[in-house]
């Protein structure tokens, strides 16, 4: 089924078992920019709409009801989604209203929600950005669709440790991340330059190899 069939079915679907104020903050807070992430992010990622609930009713930390633009909830994770534009969340943002925004994403993390924004602008003109960030915090959340080598999830892990060092890392980094000795961590980086994930970087007139960088496009590998 197509995008289009798929979110018409699933928007009647979530109306149809929704009656009152939820059902009314539903028909006015489903509108262009929740559908332009489900289509340009969040459906060619996932091909599908399953346990992902628009306009989801959540408590803030005053014990009030507040709705957020998607909940995913497919009973591993809680997931909260919010795309944000710049008028409604900046610009015309008080100094409460503000305050009131931290507290509320802090206190959904505390009631073990983990909590996910994107602005409008980036899902509007930079898809391929939202796409390839949601797919690393999908990762991070979801358990592996087919079991996992001990030797790929080092290599996943090695890969975020150098995300994590701003693109480059050292051996001795390795070494203190995995626990492993300075042979063993020269290793595992230069394997990861064999597959073209790594490259080598020098430094100095003697070209001595002190770090490795991450290769453009390597964090398609995450997925």
């Amino acid at each position: 089924m197509e995008f289009e069939q798929s979110h018409a079915l699933w928007l009647h679907n979530h109306l149809a078992a929704r009656s009152g104020e939820r059902k009314g903050r539903l028909e006015r807070g489903h509108l262009h920019a929740e559908k332009l992430f489900l289509k340009q992010v969040w459906w060619p990622l996932q091909g599908n709409l399953d346990q992902l609930h628009p306009e989801y009713e959540v408590p803030d930390w005053r014990g009030r009801s507040y709705f957020t633009d998607f909940a995913w909830l497919p009973g591993y994770v809680k997931l909260i989604i919010e795309i944000k534009g710049y008028a409604s969340h900046v610009r015309d943002m008080d100094r409460q209203k503000y305050s009131q925004e931290l507290n509320r994403e802090t206190f959904l993390y505390a009631m073990g929600y983990h909590v996910l924004s994107f602005a409008y602008d980036d899902v509007e003109q930079r898809p391929g950005l939202c796409l390839t960030l949601l797919r690393m915090a999908l990762t991070r959340l979801q358990p592996a669709k087919k079991p996992a080598h001990r030797a790929v999830l080092a290599e996943k892990e090695l890969i975020r440790l150098a995300v994590h060092l701003n693109g480059e890392i050292r051996p001795k980094d390795v070494e203190h991340h995995f626990t492993v000795d300075h042979k063993t961590a020269v290793h595992m980086l230069r394997k990861l330059c064999d597959k073209g994930w790594l490259y080598p970087c020098t430094r100095g007139t003697g070209q001595r190899l002190v770090r490795y960088g991450l290769v453009h496009g390597v964090l398609d590998y995450l997925d």
